[in-house]
């Protein structure tokens, strides 16, 4: 069971609605982002409460178009395959844009979500995405990208080193429900990655391709229709985030697990974001282990908002 952190709460400053069993709440809108944009906490973080237990967090994470990975972290006190009738699920909307991210798309690997960061007229907007990235073995590309081409209804040429480990896969899988890239095609200038759909939309928010990034299919839909061919694109492994709003300083931590962690490491990490949103405050350097301890994926406050003790000094 985790611990909570009762001096410092986080749902106070992230607003929350509840939604009934069975009722998928309407796409997140677009958010209007501050001019200092970079480490901006966005979302609002929503409540379910569980009816029926044969629904598991795999399939309400499919419903509520969120990461199961990121689901499940968020609710550590709940069996993701037996949830109990009138257990409350918390729905991880909330979540801090990447410090490094950039005006296009940013991909972070650690969480599984795609930030997109677009201009209109004088507003900056944003859109969080869930996504399912490469297996071990088959990690998903970092670095700096484009969108080269895009493709609707697209056939998928199956890759040799696929039909080496399934010598009965076809050369090619034409557009159809079989055709796992889905209905939308983004190919990045790195050949043979781009993002994509899928026709098995309970791997979202998992370690489940070959490299690819695949999105819901209302998703990657609505993606596909917003963003031009040569948008940037930057992929990025940071399973620490450091955020801000208003005078309150956040950390979200993505770990793929808490043992044997290079917590000093970590630490230098927080405070390189800290310093790139000209935090200026204390660290409450207790909470943010037990942050880390607790990989929940969801943001929480880590500044100091009085006089700092020896247990909240900076150290």
């Amino acid at each position: 069971m985790w611990k909570p952190i009762r001096s410092l709460t986080v749902v106070a400053l992230l607003l929350t609605a509840a939604y009934a069993h069975g009722k998928s709440p309407d796409p997140i809108a677009p958010q209007t982002l501050n001019p200092q944009w970079r480490g901006e906490v966005i979302g609002e973080h929503r409540y379910h409460t569980v009816v029926d237990s044969r629904q598991t967090l795999m399939e309400l994470a499919r419903d509520m178009r969120l990461g199961y990975t990121n689901l499940k972290n968020a609710n550590p006190d709940i069996d993701p395959w037996l949830p109990s009738p009138g257990q409350t699920v918390l729905l991880p909307f909330a979540s801090i844009l990447p410090v490094d991210a950039v005006s296009g798309i940013t991909i972070n690997l650690a969480e599984m979500r795609l930030y997109h960061v677009w201009k209109t007229g004088k507003k900056t907007l944003a859109r969080v995405y869930p996504l399912g990235i490469g297996s071990e073995g088959n990690d998903s590309p970092t670095g700096r990208f484009s969108i080269l081409n895009k493709a609707e209804n697209p056939t998928w040429t199956v890759p040799l080193s696929i039909r080496h480990e399934r010598p009965w896969m076809p050369i090619s899988v034409p557009p159809g429900p079989a055709n796992p890239l889905g209905k939308y095609w983004m190919a990045f200038s790195t050949a043979g990655y781009g993002i994509h759909g899928t026709n098995k939309p309970l791997g979202v928010g998992r370690r489940v391709s070959h490299g690819c990034i695949r999105l819901y299919p209302q998703d990657i839909q609505e993606l596909f229709h917003r963003v031009p061919v040569g948008t940037e694109v930057l992929i990025i492994d940071t399973p620490v985030k450091v955020g801000r709003k208003d005078n309150t300083l956040f950390l979200e931590v993505h770990l793929p697990n808490t043992q044997g962690q290079d917590f000093a490491g970590l630490k230098k990490e927080v405070v390189r974001q800290a310093r790139l949103l000209e935090w200026e405050g204390l660290l409450n350097w207790d909470v943010i282990e037990e942050i880390v301890r607790q990989n929940r994926g969801i943001p929480q406050p880590i500044s100091v908002s009085t006089p700092p003790t020896t247990a909240t000094a900076r150290r």
